[in-house]
This record gives C-alpha cells, structure tokens and sequence, in this order.
C-alpha cells in the first residue's frame, strides 16, 4: 500500500465518512445513508417545464405545465428542481442554510446538474440569486451562491456570483401571499452595472436553494431581461409543493 493510500485509511479510520443527513457511518464522503436517501424525496419523471414541480403519473414528460404555473405564468422559460422541499430534503436545505452546513453545497449541485442539463447551451452564464449586504453579514455567506459555484464546476459553464446584487433589504416573504411577495421585491434586485457588458443577449441559469411562489426569482428574472439578458432559465435545490 502506498503512502498517500495508507495515511487516506487512517484518516478514514479517525474521521469515518459521515451521512449528510443524520451524522451516520457511510461509505463515502458527502454521501447519504439508506434512510435518508429513502426520505430524501428526489424529483424524476413528467415535471413542470416552468417550475419543475412533479405532475400526475398520466402527463407525458416535455412542456407541460402545472395548473399553478398556466394560472400564473413564470417569466422564466424553464425551471427545475433537484428534491422537495420535505422530510429529508427540507433538513438539507435548512442545514445549508442556516446551519453553516456549507459541504452540503457540493453533493447538491451534482444532483442539481443532473435535472438541469437540458436546459444550458454552449454560452450559459450561471448566477445566484444575491443576498442584502446586512443579511449577508449575519449569515456569513449566501448559500446560492455557494450551489451556484458548485454547479458552475460540475457543469463546466461560467460563473458569475455578482451578476445580480440586492441593493434593497426586504422582509421576509414567509407567510406572505403571491402577491404580496410580488409587491415586497419590486425593485429589490438589480443587474450589478459593471456586469451589463457580460450579460448583453447571453443565457442566464439563475441558481437559488429553495422556490415557493417563484417571487424572487421572478424579480431577478425581470432584472435581467430588462439589462438585455437572453433565455434565462432557473434551478434549484428544492421546490415547496402544497403537499409538502
């Protein structure tokens, strides 16, 4: 056995490969263990095109949509997400976020790449949905941001983490109605002006860790058509469904 084998078995051996979810013994790093890869409620088959929200059994797969998204059309062109935001996957999401669980970034992203492939081309230019600079300040970093530079590596697309910036604070959009989130982030987000050159008829794939009602990335969707982006799409780590 070599050394770099060897001194790789012991550090393996002090410090085990631990679940992501619930701190158990796994094989590998960054990885999940039986039961929380079973409560882990990943999305496949026939989704919203626009929000990536699952549909029935008997939709076919391509560029249908759910009712809420025929109801209240995206402005995006299309959206997926990787899980739903329940069980398993909500305590991801919430550890990502607000638990300073920032390895979890990494496995998120490739689960993330794998719905998102179809929807970059050749000149994609991947962005986060930005954080206020006093919200910033007391988590310490933006975990979009984090799933955005993530993504950008496992897709081998360009990065561009201050595409976008958030010059205003807003409230928080819990418990508020789609049209009050509507009328919260007006104006809130802006293309950050010394990107405008970067971003002129190029494709966007906005990167976010959670969607709801869609309001932030529909403010950032506007933004960036109105600074002269082109086919913008978005992804994110989880979608929050009526059910969940």
């Amino acid at each position: 056995m070599g050394l770099l084998a060897s001194i790789r078995t012991a550090l393996d051996t002090v410090y085990p490969a631990r679940c992501m979810g619930c701190g158990d013994v796994v094989d590998t790093d960054f990885g999940l263990c039986g039961p929380c890869w079973r409560d882990t409620a990943f999305i496949g088959g026939a989704v919203c095109d626009r929000c990536g929200v699952p549909l029935p059994g008997d939709v076919q797969a391509g560029d249908a949509m759910c009712d809420g998204c025929l109801k209240h059309p995206k402005p995006w062109d299309q959206g997926r997400a990787a899980i739903l935001y329940r069980d398993a996957g909500r305590k991801l999401v919430l550890a990502l976020k607000h638990g300073d669980r920032q390895e979890i970034a990494r496995p998120a992203a490739k689960w993330m790449a794998q719905v998102a492939k179809e929807l970059v081309d050749a000149d994609t230019l991947i962005a986060p949905i930005p954080l206020h600079w006093a919200r910033m300040m007391s988590r310490r970093y933006n975990q979009s941001a984090l799933l955005a530079r993530a993504l950008g590596v496992e897709m081998g697309k360009d990065i561009c983490l201050d595409l976008l910036s958030r010059p205003r604070r807003t409230r928080s959009l819990d418990g508020l109605k789609q049209a009050q989130r509507q009328a919260t982030l007006e104006g809130a987000i802006t293309v950050t002006d010394k990107r405008l050159s970067v971003l002129q008829g190029r494709s966007v794939l906005l990167v976010d860790d959670v969607m709801t009602s869609g309001a932030t990335l529909s403010a950032a969707t506007h933004a960036l058509q109105r600074a002269g982006a082109g086919r913008i799409c978005v992804v994110v780590l989880a979608r929050v469904t009526q059910e969940a």
